[in-house]
């Protein structure tokens, strides 16, 4: 018979508050993706792991209003406003997608007082890709 390991403090809501606040962040990497149909900011430190995100969805925008160069601008202030408070000044920006939002969010980006060390477009462009299907026979 073993004896059950009491647990101490609670998981229950699923969130630990301590991973998100717990650290100063000096430098991040901001990688906006942005659609036609919605922008997703999401904000990380140097090794890749989330610190703060926000669309263009979880601002408040429904349907067609989500892929606005608005709503981009939006969904870029929520998501940095939280990791201006952890201490983060200096940030690299990757941007992704064809949508309306990269300039916006981009140009929030850089009024946020976050100095940027550099911006770089990782769309993936396909080198003339996969072999598309064969032609239908009506």
């Amino acid at each position: 018979m073993t004896k059950a390991i009491p647990r101490i403090g609670s998981r229950r809501n699923g969130r630990i508050s301590s991973r998100k606040t717990g650290r100063r962040i000096p430098k991040g990497i901001i990688h906006v993706q942005a659609s036609f149909n919605n922008t997703i900011v999401t904000v990380t430190d140097v090794r890749g792991r989330v610190v703060s995100w926000a669309s263009a969805g979880t601002s408040g925008f429904k349907g067609t209003r989500r892929g606005t160069p608005y709503a981009a601008q939006a969904a870029a202030i929520n998501a940095i406003r939280t990791v201006v408070d952890q201490g983060m000044q200096r940030v690299e920006v990757m941007i992704k997608g064809p949508g309306l939002g990269r300039d916006a969010a981009l140009r929030a980006i850089r009024r946020s007082g976050l100095l940027l060390s550099c911006v770089r477009d990782v769309t993936p462009m396909p080198h003339n890709g996969c072999r598309p299907p064969k032609k239908r026979r009506v």
